[in-house]
């Protein structure tokens, strides 16, 4: 029971939208009644042990969000985050699901060599990256969203600067590690990569 507690966990962290509780349990290889059982147990146990979050249950879906009595603070850290510039980190994340899409959570984390757990979250809450899970790698991968590509105003990442070039683990991480490497946010949620004539 631990065990599956631990994964449905795991589906409602990286989820930013209600998902339903009968594609949690066909994600985890459950039955729904045993899922749900689950959810309710987590629900109660957040709430008596006051954590800064709530499992919300509502018409078969569930959902955590941040705890009531911190809806203050959560709204200045989101109104930061959301018109704030991109921080270094969050357009290094950003560039490899661009450049490498779809990529999984492990995927990201080899590159960069650290985790990006929070990182992908306030992407996602941005509307710059989108999360599907795939039941051909069983696994979550993240993709850009069509709104990333709007805003850069480009139909497809394949007009990324030197997309071919760049579209492997390798080449990615080298593009990282490059001085003249620029990647920079406008209009604070555009992001525009460029590449200087060193590194074509």
């Amino acid at each position: 029971m631990e065990q599956l507690k631990a994964k449905v966990e795991s589906i409602l962290l990286v989820s930013s939208k209600p998902i339903l509780i009968k594609k949690i349990a066909e994600i985890v290889g459950s039955q729904e009644d045993k899922v749900f059982k689950v959810i309710q147990e987590l629900s109660q146990e957040y709430e008596e042990a006051a954590r800064g979050f709530r499992l919300l249950i509502n018409n078969k879906q569930a959902q955590l969000v941040s705890a009531p009595e911190n809806q203050k603070i959560v709204q200045g850290y989101l109104k930061d985050e959301l018109t704030g510039e991109l921080t270094k980190p969050s357009l290094e994340t950003l560039t490899i699901i661009a450049y490498r899409q779809p990529v999984t959570k492990a995927e990201l984390e080899q590159i960069r060599g650290v985790n990006c757990s929070l990182i992908l979250r306030n992407l996602m809450i941005r509307g710059l990256v989108e999360a599907e899970y795939s039941k051909q790698r069983a696994v979550t991968e993240y993709s850009i969203t069509l709104d990333f590509l709007k805003y850069l105003g480009i139909n497809s990442v394949k007009e990324l600067p030197d997309f071919e070039k760049l579209n492997s683990s390798e080449n990615l991480l080298k593009l990282l590690n490059q001085e003249n490497y620029q990647v920079e946010a406008n209009d604070d949620k555009v992001v525009k990569v460029e590449v200087t004539e060193e590194n074509n």
